[in-house]
Formats: structure tokens, C-alpha cells, sequence
């Protein structure tokens, strides 16, 4: 039988939730619609009272989710196995769902230990809103949360410090991973599935285009996005679109206009020595290109897209090219989709300033206030060990025959390249989270927001980063100064 002062206890905590959830997301809501989308009537309202329904649902899904976990300790006797309760965008995205699900299966059985995955917003910087909500307010759940490479500066004090229970999983990592999850010498997360920026290209339309090789400059994508486009429209395919990418005011605009610029040689936004550069003819330049795409081999709609909206275009098969994130692990455990045998994946486009894709992905973090914490540190170091063992395997493994795999950088090449292969790999850019600390998640709205009103025609290029300098001034105290000439893209 239920104790009837439990029952009312966790229905209260599953509310208490549902309405931090709600009010975490209204900021995300009201900044997403902040922009006045002026110009073309083809432009659409970037929120919605669909979408901010949907918040509502997944606050109400993961409400109902805590109140039968936490019904389930009201029981007498209380004899239930443990139940690790988890916060990772990864688990949702649809090409990841299979083999997330088998490994957590795979950990109850050897552990008896239950896993649950909690529904999460889309967007990074709504998943961040809700990250800090519930760490900060203490409470038992979540246990396990996935960190974003640009998080650790700004979630470390809520997070435990994981070095004294991984010592073999981080000595097996890659140094500048870890380091990358290090905050004043406490290791906050234990880096898993590091993901990298690439383009995605449909191996068939190249060959029947007459291409032998997808695109290595943004001039080149420019040429043959226009040319496949105009073939595939002419077939019948109205709404066939050259390139698709993130141009929704969210963090994904903060990657691909990073990208942009640092291949035209604009910089980092703001560099190491905390100099902001960002005001410079570079990246305007590179602003201009973007702005210059949309409703040519881009739609008019993608400065609402997010990445599963270019994600259900591309997989309905709409589209030559597309920006997307990939990590070594998926590429090597290959889920063959319905555009599996005719999809590719290279490096970004390149300019003046080289190759450059964004360093993405998520560690595993303990919260300090976990219900489980030594269950939920088992968990996750049973993930990363996994993990560890299938790159070695991978070591002397032939590669599938698909995806066909070409130029990519070489921190996500999931296997060895035959030898006078003569590919040339494409660099990192990380962004300015380390040097910005505590203040990034307002330089990254900061960026993101003028960027956008360029996107969106609202301001030129030249204002908006002006307009941008003088913000992250404000914001930072950094000076000003030119990007750094050369040798700004790790390789």
C-alpha cells in the first residue's frame, strides 16, 4: 500500500518540476522570438504556441516520469532495485535511440541496476536552462547529466569530481578532451562520443552530376548545390534544396557561422588572449556568403532550422548537402538509414583561412546532490569503457562499406587510412568558451542574435558586427583586435 504523506510529497516534487522546467523555457521561447523577421513574407515566426506546447508536454512528461520514480520508493517493503535516472540529448536524437537503449539494457543486466532517460528541449541553450535549474535547486534527480564541451566552466560547482573514481578511463582519453572537462583541476565529466561539425553529401547526385569529389571550398559547394539543385527541380522535385544548416537563433548558428568565418579567415569571435576580433572585413565577408545562400540553394525557412528540422529534410531526401555533426563512434557503428547507401561525409568547406569544424559533443557528469551517486558513476564509467574498447578494436578493422568517408578531420577518422591515400583533412575550432568562462552562455546569445538579424536582413553584416564588438565588450571588458593571420585552426 501507498503512504498517503509519500504520495503527496512526490506529486508535489513532479509539479515542482514540471513549472521550473516551464519557466527555464520561456526565456529560450521569448528570446527565440525575439527577432523581428522583416523583408520576405517567406520568412516564418521563429516560436510558436506549437512550440511552446511542446515545452510544455516534455515538462509534464518528465514530471509523470519522477512521480512514478518516486512512487515506486513509497512501496512497503522497499526492496526495489536502484534507478539511475539521466539527462543526454544524445539519447533522443532517432539515429542514436537503437544503440543507446542496448547499451543501457545491456547495463542493467550486468548491474541490476535501472536506467532511465528523461525527455529533454531541443535546443543547447534550453538544455542548459534546465541543467543549471535543477542543479542549482539540489534536488535527487537527475543523477546523470551529459555536459556540452562549453559547459564545464559554468555547471562545475554543482558537478562532482570524477577523478578519483575513473582514474583508467581518463588515463585511456584523449588529454585534450579531458582537459577540456577540467575546471580548476576537478574533472567534471568523463568526455564521451566527442562530436565534430562535417558536411554530408549525397554520393549519388555527385556521380550523376559528373563530380568525383565532394566540395573543399565554399565556392565549390556554392557551384555544385546550384547545379544539382537546378537538375533535381527540373525532374519535378520543387522543393529540392542545395544546402541545409542550422540558421535557427540557437547554438547551432553559433557553430556554422564559426565555421564560416574562421574559413575566411576571421577568427574565433573572441581569441585565446581574449582579444575580440570579430569586427573585421573577414567575417563580414563570411556573414554576407550565408545571408546570400537563403532562397537561393538554401530556404527562405532555414533561419528557423534547427538540427533535426534540416535532419527530416535531408532524410526525406531533399537536399544535395548538408551540415551536420557526426562523432567516430556513430560512423563506425553505422545504422543504415534510407539514405544510407548514397550518404557521405567530408570535412566542411574551406577558404582563405582553411578548413575549420566546430568541436562539439558532451561528457558524463555526476550531479553533487544525486540520490545515487556511486550507481551513477558506475554507469557512466561503464558507457566511456565501452566506448575505449570499440575505438581500439577499430585500430586494425577494415571500414564498412558505408558511409562513404572522405577528407574528414582526423580526430573523428573512426578508422586508419591506407597508406598514400593523399587525403587532406580539415581542422578544429573550438568555441570561445574557455577564455570566455563564466560569461559565455551570454557572448554565444550575444553572437547568435546578430548573426541571425543578418540572416533575417534585419541589419547589414557591417552593423551587426559592430553592433557585436561593442556587446561583447560590455560583456567581457576584453580589448579589441585583428584575428590572428595564420595558424588559427587546430590540425
Amino acid at each position: 500500500m501507498l503512504d498517503g504523506s509519500c504520495l503527496v510529497e512526490h506529486r508535489q516534487e513532479a509539479r515542482s518540476f514540471e513549472l521550473r522546467f516551464q519557466r527555464t523555457d520561456l526565456g529560450a521561447v521569448e528570446m527565440a522570438s525575439s527577432p523581428k523577421l522583416t523583408g520576405s513574407s517567406t520568412h516564418p515566426k521563429v516560436a510558436s504556441p506549437l512550440q511552446w506546447s511542446s515545452f510544455v508536454k516534455i515538462a509534464g512528461a518528465v514530471g509523470a516520469s519522477l512521480l512514478f520514480s518516486g512512487l515506486s520508493g513509497c512501496q512497503r517493503p522497499s526492496h526495489q532495485p536502484v534507478t539511475v535516472t539521466v539527462l543526454d540529448p544524445e539519447w533522443s536524437q532517432p539515429d542514436e535511440l537503437p544503440a543507446s537503449e542496448r547499451e543501457s539494457q545491456e547495463f542493467t543486466r550486468e548491474t541490476g541496476i535501472l536506467v532511465k532517460h528523461l525527455p529533454v528541449p531541443e535546443t543547447s541553450l534550453s538544455q542548459l536552462g534546465l541543467w543549471r535549474k535543477l542543479l542549482q535547486e539540489g534536488g535527487p534527480t537527475p543523477d546523470v547529466l551529459a555536459i556540452d564541451v562549453i559547459w564545464p566552466g559554468i555547471l562545475s560547482e554543482y558537478l562532482m569530481d570524477l577523478k578519483p573514481y575513473a582514474a583508467t578511463e581518463l588515463s585511456s582519453g584523449d588529454p585534450e578532451l579531458v582537459a577540456s572537462y577540467t575546471v580548476g583541476g576537478k574533472v567534471v565529466a568523463l568526455p564521451y562520443h566527442p562530436q565534430i561539425g562535417v558536411l554530408a553529401y549525397r554520393v549519388d547526385l555527385l556521380r550523376e552530376y559528373g563530380y568525383e569529389r565532394p566540395p573543399k571550398t565554399w565556392d565549390e559547394l556554392e557551384k555544385m548545390a546550384a547545379r544539382i539543385q537546378a537538375g533535381e527541380r527540373a525532374k519535378g522535385k520543387k522543393d529540392f534544396w542545395g544546402y541545409l544548416w542550422q540558421g535557427g537563433p540557437a547554438e547551432g548558428l553559433a557553430c556554422n557561422a564559426l565555421e564560416w568565418q574562421m574559413a575566411e579567415g576571421g577568427g574565433r569571435v573572441i581569441e585565446n588572449d581574449k582579444t575580440i576580433s570579430v569586427n573585421n572585413p573577414a567575417a563580414i565577408r563570411s556573414w554576407q556568403r550565408a545571408a546570400h545562400w537563403i532562397g537561393w540553394i538554401s530556404p527562405a525557412g532555414i533561419v528557423a532550422y534547427r538540427e533535426l528540422d534540416s535532419m527530416n529534410v535531408w532524410n526525406s531526401g531533399g537536399a544535395a548537402f548538408r551540415r551536420s555533426w557526426q562523432s567516430d563512434f556513430r560512423l563506425s557503428h553505422w545504422q543504415n538509414s534510407s539514405l544510407g547507401a548514397v550518404t557521405g561525409y567530408t570535412s566542411l568547406p574551406g577558404g582563405p583561412g582553411g578548413r575549420a569544424s566546430t568541436l562539439g559533443g558532451t561528457g558524463l557528469g555526476v550531479s553533487r546532490s544525486s540520490a545515487h551517486p556511486l550507481e551513477a558513476i558506475t554507469f557512466i564509467r561503464s558507457l566511456v569503457r565501452r566506448d575505449i574498447q570499440s575505438r581500439q578494436q577499430r585500430a586494425n578493422s577494415q571500414p564498412p562499406a558505408q558511409p562513404q568517408l572522405y577528407d574528414l578531420p582526423l580526430e573523428l577518422q573512426p578508422y586508419a587510412l591506407p597508406a598514400g591515400s593523399g587525403q587532406q583533412r580539415g581542422g578544429l575550432v573550438a568555441r570561445p568558451s574557455i577564455v570566455s568562462g563564466q560569461a559565455y552562455e551570454q557572448v554565444t546569445k550575444a553572437f547568435v542574435m546578430e548573426v541571425h538579424s543578418v540572416l533575417t536582413r534585419e541589419k547589414t553584416a557591417k552593423d551587426a558586427a559592430a553592433a557585436l564588438e561593442k556587446k561583447l565588450m560590455e560583456i567581457t571588458g576584453f580589448k579589441t583586435g585583428p584575428p590572428p593571420t595564420a595558424g588559427s585552426i587546430a590540425h
